[in-house]
């Protein structure tokens, strides 16, 4: 599974927050249950082993898991919108929920409203990113679901994969 997602990440790094991260992880989480608990770690510390563990790497690790939680919630539903809808809120929201480390910085240097001010400011900067992101997530998610949906049933039905 992180094989999948890195291999689609490295496609397409051309492409400013265009991902299938988010794409792999609800499908992982609706297909392949409490499994996808291991595959969370193991990606966050092979991109920091890739990348370097800067802040960034500092929010992957509650940002993914946090988007496992929501696919967990909601693994009942099954229609392609529904999951492009929530991938793409994601999506949007990304920038605010990579915001959280510069409020903390802020607020241990300069007070609890310089916190606020910096990751307001951090997050405000990153907007027309998310929504970049928010339609990348949407458009994937809803061109995609049904047809990996279909081939993740037909595999996991073969006994290949349990």
């Amino acid at each position: 599974m992180v094989a999948i997602i890195e291999v689609c990440k490295a496609a397409l790094a051309f492409l400013p927050n265009i991902e299938l991260t988010s794409f792999w992880l609800i499908m992982f989480t609706l297909f392949f249950g409490w499994k996808i608990v291991a595959v969370v770690p193991v990606f966050i510390l092979i991109e920091g082993a890739i990348y370097g563990m800067n802040l960034w790497w500092i929010m992957y690790l509650y940002i993914w898991p946090l988007l496992v939680l929501i696919a967990w919630l909601f693994r009942k539903n099954d229609s392609a919108f529904f999951w492009a809808i929530v991938s793409g809120i994601f999506g949007l929201c990304f920038g605010a929920l990579c915001s959280i480390p510069y409020i903390v910085i802020g607020w241990s240097s300069g007070g609890f409203i310089s916190g606020l001010r910096a990751g307001f400011v951090w997050w405000i900067a990153g907007i027309p990113w998310d929504f970049i992101h928010c339609g990348g997530n949407f458009v994937l998610m809803l061109v995609l679901y049904v047809p990996i949906r279909n081939a993740m049933r037909k595999i996991k039905s073969s006994g290949v994969i349990n």
